[in-house]
This record gives structure tokens, C-alpha cells and sequence, in this order.
């Protein structure tokens, strides 16, 4: 009988204890402190993440009690990536609250390739303040408009949006190494903008590189449907920005982008093109090759005459 009640005794201590820990984690981290912080959620960041970094900021009591409440309501199944104004005065609940809603900031993601018409249409989708005259700033800057996500203020102007993008490509593209320094930047976009679109996979872009600047040596067409597809501009009967069969009267299209026509780049980029795909220009591979095309899956196959090139043309079903 003694044991009995030596047992309840401590069972009553655990409860009163866990009610006492569990009421004090929900309590504010500083009532007094009514200052706010910028809480930025990241992408993909899972809620043990984010109750760590809570607590680290000094935003939440205890992390566990902030994991476990959150659970328990569900709330997060509706946390926003984005960032915050959160205060230490707040409780645990009212923190939990706030990431389901009202950031500050969006998520936008720029894959590669996309041309500026297409960012143009994320950017309506995301940013509230978003104006159609925006559309003209991006095509200014095309090439130049970094592919990335970036934390973009829903308030955010297109200066600040561009900004944010040219920054970006300025720090990335002087991290590029290699052998090709006879192309200036402009030229080594225009050429990054054309094998974003023609290099499905990230081990032909450098063999892509090769045959177009091959070309360009021997003083021939590029020949890249991609290049008339830009200029033709977006097709509202497909709802595309990118044509997806060129008829031969679009390959007589009158443009300077027309690379059927006109035997030298683009005046402008056609896209904007990822990291890798620039460095591919300036480091290419060193080959013969002038043809190529791809198959169903994506995938390039290279000649260096034509009739190695009709043959792909009949291997491949083309």
C-alpha cells in the first residue's frame, strides 16, 4: 500500500510538472519586449527547423512545446514560406498563428531557360503590386534576370525585382571559369540564351556550345528554331510563349532573330540561362561537330558532315 501511494505521488508530480512546463511554453519569450523581428520560414523547412530557429531567435519559450502545439491544431499543414514580423510578446499560439498568414515576402521561383514574357506571367501570378508595363523592364533585361527563388517584398517594385535578378547573375557569372575569352559577356549570353533552349540535359550544353560556336568559325546559319520561336512571341491559340511546330513560312520569318536567315547571333538573348549553361560557352567542349539533333527523349546526337547528319535524321525517326 505504501508503494501505491509513493507511485501516485510521483505520477501527480509528473502531471503537475508537464501541465507547469507545457503552460509555461506557450507563454511569451518576453512579454516586455514588444520590439518585432524579421522571421524568415525557408523554403521547404520542416516545423523542427522552424521551432529551432524560433527558440534561437528568442521568439518562443521552448521548441518541443511549440512542435508539439502546432501538431495538435494542425497548423502546419498551412505554415507559408516567406518571412514574418513576429514579437517576443506574443504566445507560442499567436507566433503559430501568424506563419499560417501575412508575410511579408513571396517565394518566387525562375527556372532556367524562361524568356522574359514568362516571368513576366510568375511574377502577375505572385507579387500583388505587379503592373503589365512591368513586362517592358524584363524584356530590357533579357538574359540578365538570373534564374533562382528569391524572397521578393509583395510591395516590390520592378526596379527592385530587375535589381534583385542582375545582382544575382553579376555575383554568379564571376564565379565562371574558362578558356573562352574571345566571346564579350553580351555574346556569351545570347549563346547561353540559345543552348538553354536547345540542351535538354546538362552533358550536351557543352557539346551544344561547341557546334554553334563551330559555326559561327565557319560562317554558317545557326539554324535554332528557338531563335524564331522568340521572335514570334507568344501564341495565344496555344497559350504558349514558345510555338511548338514551326511551319516553313515561319523559318522565312523576317527578323534579325531569325538564325535561318541571318548567319549571325541574335541581336538580344532569347532566354535567361542558368549557371551552368554559361559556363558551358566559356568552357566548351572541343569537337568537330557541326549538326545536331535531338531525339524523343531529349537527347542530342552530333556530326561533323552532312551526311552523318541525314543519318541521325533516319536513325532517329526525324
Amino acid at each position: 500500500m505504501k508503494r501505491f501511494w509513493i507511485l501516485l505521488l510521483i505520477l501527480l508530480l509528473l502531471t503537475v510538472s508537464g501541465v507547469l512546463w507545457w503552460k509555461k511554453g506557450l507563454q511569451p519569450a518576453n512579454p516586455s519586449d514588444k520590439s518585432e523581428k524579421v522571421f524568415v520560414v525557408k523554403l521547404g523547412a520542416g516545423l523542427k527547423q522552424i521551432s529551432n530557429e524560433l527558440k534561437e531567435s528568442g521568439l518562443i519559450k521552448d521548441p518541443i512545446v511549440f512542435f508539439l502545439l502546432v501538431k495538435k491544431t494542425g497548423m502546419d499543414t498551412r505554415f507559408q514560406a516567406g518571412d514574418f514580423r513576429l514579437s517576443p510578446s506574443s504566445s507560442a499560439f499567436d507566433i503559430a498563428d501568424t506563419l499560417t498568414h501575412g508575410t511579408l515576402d513571396v517565394w518566387v521561383t525562375i527556372p532556367e531557360g524562361k524568356r522574359a514574357g514568362e516571368i513576366g506571367d510568375t511574377l502577375k501570378q505572385k507579387i500583388p503590386t505587379f503592373q503589365e508595363d512591368w513586362r517592358k523592364t524584363l524584356q530590357e533585361n533579357e538574359g540578365y534576370l538570373f534564374p533562382d527563388t528569391y524572397l521578393v517584398p509583395k510591395d516590390a517594385t520592378i526596379t527592385q525585382v530587375v535589381s534583385m535578378m542582375r545582382n544575382n547573375f553579376d555575383i554568379k557569372y564571376k564565379t565562371l571559369a574558362g578558356t573562352n575569352s574571345s566571346l564579350t559577356q553580351n555574346q556569351v549570353v545570347i549563346l547561353a540564351s540559345l543552348i538553354e533552349r536547345e540542351a535538354k540535359y546538362a552533358s550536351d550544353r557543352p557539346l551544344v556550345a561547341s557546334v554553334l560556336l563551330n559555326r559561327i568559325e565557319l560562317g554558317m546559319p545557326l539554324q535554332i528554331d528557338a531563335t524564331v520561336q522568340y521572335a514570334l512571341g507568344y501564341q495565344a491559340n496555344e497559350r504558349v510563349w514558345w510555338k511548338k511546330s514551326l511551319s516553313l513560312a515561319d523559318l522565312k520569318l523576317n527578323s534579325p532573330y531569325n538564325t535561318y536567315t541571318h548567319n549571325n547571333l541574335p541581336p538580344a538573348p532569347i532566354s535567361n540561362p542558368g549557371i551552368s549553361t554559361l559556363q558551358a560557352v566559356i568552357a566548351p567542349a572541343k569537337t568537330d561537330f557541326i549538326f545536331y539533333i535531338s531525339d524523343s527523349t531529349g537527347h542530342n546526337h552530333y556530326a561533323k558532315t552532312l551526311d552523318e547528319h541525314n543519318a541521325n535524321i533516319k536513325k532517329y525517326g526525324l
